[in-house]
Formats: structure tokens, C-alpha cells, sequence
């Protein structure tokens, strides 16, 4: 009995220590390995090629290359910063292949 007490005790005491703000599968930094986009940060999951493994990277800054918003989420290029658009032709293979690539501008500068 005794045993459970102290092993009841220690497992509540894990459970209240303070949480680390970056998680192990959520809230991860750039550089670290992911699956989603959800999972980073920045929000952008990427990988170089269909083998690499992805990881988390900046969003795409303004006049370079970028991929539209996907249900995937992981890019080969990744979406752009806030406040920025990124300008592609889509198509139906690239939306299949992810694959549509565009330049990020920014749509309050380009009216002007």
C-alpha cells in the first residue's frame, strides 16, 4: 500500500511541474523535425525534396518564392509572411503534386 502511496505521489508531482512552453509534438522552433505546419511556430513545415525529412522554417519574406496555402500541410517552398501574397498560376497537377510556386508580394504596395 504504502508502494501506490509514493508512486501516486510521484506521478502527481510530474503531472504539476511546470509545463516547458515549447512542447515535444506542438510549439516547435525552426530547425526541429515535424509533419504538419501545426506543429511550428512559424507555421511552415519544410522540406527540401519528396524524400527529406521536414522541419520547421521561416515563412517566406517579400519578392521570394512561395507556395499558396495547402491542405497538406508541409511545403516545398514555404507560404508567406503576414501581410504578404503569394502571386502562382495554380493548376491541377500542381495542387496535386504541390508544386505551384509563386512570388510573395505585398497586395497594399502593388495597388499603389
Amino acid at each position: 500500500m504504502e508502494k501506490v502511496l509514493i508512486l501516486l505521489l510521484i506521478s502527481l508531482a510530474v503531472a504539476y511541474a511546470a509545463p516547458d512552453p515549447r512542447g515535444l509534438i506542438m510549439n516547435l522552433d525552426n530547425g526541429e523535425l515535424c509533419m504538419n505546419s501545426v506543429q511550428c511556430k512559424s507555421k511552415c513545415c519544410h522540406r527540401t525534396s519528396g524524400l527529406s525529412m521536414a522541419r520547421c522554417s521561416e515563412k517566406a519574406p517579400e519578392n521570394s518564392e512561395c507556395s499558396p496555402k495547402t491542405l497538406y500541410g508541409v511545403y516545398y517552398k514555404c507560404p508567406c509572411e503576414k501581410g504578404l501574397t503569394c502571386e502562382v498560376d495554380k493548376t491541377i497537377v500542381g495542387s496535386i503534386t504541390n508544386t505551384n510556386f509563386g512570388i510573395c508580394h505585398d497586395i497594399g504596395r502593388s495597388k499603389q
